[in-house]
């Protein structure tokens, strides 16, 4: 299928000249016609709490977190989400509904890996909803749905696409040893001037800590992202 990635409203997005994706497991259309109300997605688990990493750290914000992971991250918190077939499907609608009536201003579609599903039916329910929506993803998988914004995690297990990095206005990169603050400049090449780069010390490694503060201020175009919500014992 022929498909273009364009900027609209501010979003970026992948606009295709037909519905979702072909054979994506997301979407569900009906002959002839396409719906996003009669679409679902295996769902690990959906909540309003603070956002706790990033750019929009200390923030509330609906999260929806799709299961299915093929990146597969040894320090990984939500392994629990990996394995899609565990997880039960739930009606985007019914999604759409829980976010909008949490009162948060912005939804953030995680994993898992969401980019394994077609993610058009849930941006389109959400914005209709009145939601931004933000997207934390790996950057593994090929880009889909109509997004706000864009945080980028890229692993080496799994490098992101060549699509993704016009797109990114986040790059958020987990540290463990040196090697991976040479990984993230190797990404943060590739972003657009205006990303915010951002550097998160892996919560079971804070011998990293000193390391990332020392780059830091070394190199001020880059911040830290703390993982915030662990401290506040939210989820």
């Amino acid at each position: 299928m022929k498909k273009t990635i364009s900027k609209s409203n501010g979003r970026k997005a992948v606009s295709r000249t037909e519905g979702p994706r072909e054979g994506s497991r997301a979407a569900e259309p009906q002959k002839g016609s396409w719906n996003w109300r009669e679409t679902s997605y295996p769902v690990m688990e959906h909540f309003y709490t603070i956002q706790g990493e990033g750019a929009h750290s200390g923030q509330a914000a609906y999260f929806i977190r799709l299961a299915g992971c093929d990146v597969g991250c040894w320090w990984c918190d939500v392994k629990e989400s990996w394995d899609e077939s565990i997880h039960p499907r739930v009606d985007t609608a019914d999604l759409v509904r829980a976010a909008a009536g949490s009162g948060a201003g912005f939804a953030v579609i995680t994993g898992g890996e969401p980019l394994l599903h077609d993610l058009t039916a849930l941006c389109q329910g959400l914005h209709e909803a009145g939601l931004r929506i933000h997207l934390e993803t790996s950057g593994s998988s090929p880009m889909s749905g109509d997004i706000d914004w864009v945080t980028l995690s890229p692993k080496r297990f799994k490098e992101p696409l060549d699509e993704i990095f016009p797109l990114v206005d986040e790059l958020k990169v987990v540290v463990l040893t040196r090697k991976d603050l040479q990984y993230a400049e190797k990404n943060a090449v590739r972003c657009p001037d205006k990303t915010r780069k951002m550097l998160q010390p892996e919560w079971d490694t804070p011998e990293s800590i000193p390391m990332i503060v020392d780059y830091v201020k070394a190199h001020p175009e880059w911040s830290i992202s703390l993982q915030t919500h662990k401290y506040l014992n939210v989820p």
